[in-house]
């Protein structure tokens, strides 16, 4: 049987830290139900670890990430995500400056995973939050600082200690899950799992399934938030937690 074809489909572009091997196949995954109405493109940038020292900061350079940007433009995208969760750690300001540059350099609209992050947040209306994290514990001071001077509660946090970013992909689902359900267990309004070289969407149906805790997964919360910029219903996709249906 052939499938029915689309003539433009919806472009999304997706800016990719280089060590990342988690975000693509995940994302291919999400996006299979609309496979033939909407299309996502990868362009990657250096990144190879993930601290607060210097070093691992320039790696966020607007420069760099802007020059990835201009690759995707020139596939023609309808929008650009930038598919990372630095701003975390720098600060909401940072993404919305990155955001703004590349649009005014590219004409396109731009929009990132911590923004998704507060879209899907503000859906729940969550206060209380559980932070699981693959980060050093002074990135993860940070985070839980940015997130509490926007006055949430954060009652359970874990985080692995690793600088990755390539090591994050090295954690199992089994692991990863063990952490969220230990995090449900503080009965938070929803479970942030922050990284997108993490399996975290693999564990968010069953944790949800088995604790009643909404589950935030970097790439899924990405995924969803970009088939709503695009004016595309994400409620197709099903098997990856509650988000796809807020």
């Amino acid at each position: 049987m052939t499938r029915p074809t689309v003539a433009n489909p919806k472009r999304i572009g997706m800016l990719t830290p280089s060590s990342n091997t988690v975000l693509e196949p995940y994302t291919a995954r999400l996006f299979m139900p609309y496979v033939d109405t909407v299309t996502v493109h990868f362009s990657r940038f250096r990144l190879t670890d993930i601290s607060l020292s210097d070093d691992s900061i320039k790696q966020f350079d607007h420069d760099t990430i802007v020059e990835a940007a201009l690759r995707l433009a020139e596939a023609k995208v309808d929008y650009i995500v930038w598919n990372g969760t630095s701003a975390a750690w720098l600060g909401m300001e940072h993404d919305q400056a990155l955001c703004t540059r590349i649009t005014e350099e590219t004409g396109i609209p731009v929009t990132s995973t911590m923004q998704a992050f507060a879209r899907a947040i503000d859906r729940l209306k969550a206060r209380r939050l559980a932070l699981v994290t693959p980060y050093t514990s002074d990135i993860q001071a940070a985070i839980i600082q940015r997130y509490k001077e926007q006055g949430f509660e954060i009652v359970h946090e874990t985080h692995l200690g690793d600088t990755g970013n390539f090591s994050f992909a090295n954690y199992t689902v089994d692991e990863i899950k063990a952490h969220a359900m230990k995090a449900a267990e503080s009965r938070p309004d929803t479970i942030l799992i922050v990284c997108t070289n993490f399996r975290g969407a693999s564990v968010a149906a069953e944790v949800e399934t088995y604790m009643d805790v909404p589950v935030l997964d970097s790439v899924a919360v990405t995924a969803w938030h970009s088939l709503l910029e695009v004016g595309v219903d994400p409620g197709e996709v099903a098997g990856w937690g509650r988000v796809f249906a807020l």
